[in-house]
């Protein structure tokens, strides 16, 4: 079909686009005031590798500038960001936060609740459940032309928000710190363990000096406030609900439902007049 006659068919159809563009940005509407909102909770926290005196230059030499020159996170900063959106980080919070419960809510509520009830599919959380929201409410986003990292958490109760945060960040350093104190306990024992059967001179004596390092190790690991991330901001939460951000959203169904719109009208258009082999009879008469 030429361009021209189907924009003629088009224009001849323009208040079914339009009263279709109106249906669909009315439903699209009504679904965005319907999804629940969110407030997020933020930290802005900064590797403690980028600092001379770190745990980390304390406990090995190394260049204090590396982490400028290098944006993506190394050492015990990178062990911190794994551990906030662990399996592990998921269990604490499912124990310590009332966030199976409300998960449970949320998925017993509306026509999503009703199916699942009418066909008798499970209902309540698990930690699986957890790991999930987890990963999808945890956002974790480097400042660009800083060394510096924001973490972000949305939640649907304000003071929950906040208080997950904080947990998360908790438990990401110490189970930095725990790591870094059970390998020196470790490193130690075998050391003392040696030094007990070396009798040779100088054997003993490099086993002395790598004794007392391991037990630098421990005591800038329990001296160190910070073994992993530095808090350059501390948590804190908004005080209105930011997610989803609705305004953003309906100026995008303004822009992407008219087009939607002239594209449904326009195939069936194309639809409609194209030839359909169905329609044309399987044995033509012959002529006459």
């Amino acid at each position: 079909m030429p361009l021209e006659m189907l924009v003629a068919q088009l224009w001849g159809r323009r208040w079914r686009v339009v009263l279709l563009a109106a249906t669909l940005f009315t439903a699209g509407l009504l679904l965005l005031l319907s999804l629940p909102r969110s407030f997020v909770a933020e930290a802005l926290v900064a590797p403690s590798e980028t600092t001379g005196i770190a745990t980390s230059s304390l406990l090995s030499p190394s260049p204090a500038f590396s982490g400028l020159l290098d944006p993506r996170p190394t050492g015990n900063f990178a062990i911190y960001l794994g551990a906030l959106r662990s399996a592990e980080a998921a269990a604490m919070l499912a124990e310590a936060t009332p966030l199976l419960a409300g998960l449970t809510a949320r998925r017993a509520e509306g026509l999503f609740g009703f199916l699942r009830e009418a066909l008798a599919w499970r209902i309540t959380a698990d930690l699986d459940d957890a790991g999930l929201w987890l990963e999808r409410n945890l956002a974790v986003t480097q400042t660009l032309g800083a060394v510096t990292w924001t973490l972000a958490l949305a939640h649907p109760d304000r003071d929950q928000a906040l208080d997950m945060l904080r947990r998360l960040h908790g438990f990401a350093e110490a189970k930095v710190r725990a790591d870094l104190e059970e390998l020196a306990q470790r490193r130690i024992a075998a050391l003392e363990l040696r030094l007990a059967r070396e009798s040779d001179l100088y054997l003993r004596q490099s086993l002395y000096e790598m004794l007392a390092q391991q037990q630098r190790v421990g005591l800038v690991v329990a001296a160190d406030e910070a073994v992993a991330a530095r808090i350059v901001s501390a948590p804190r939460v908004e005080l209105r609900p930011s997610q989803p951000n609705r305004p953003l959203l309906a100026l995008l169904l303004l822009v992407t439902v008219p087009m939607a719109a002239v594209a449904l009208v326009a195939t069936g258009v194309l639809l409609r007049l194209a030839p359909m082999p169905w329609r044309q009879p399987l044995h033509p008469e012959p002529a006459e």
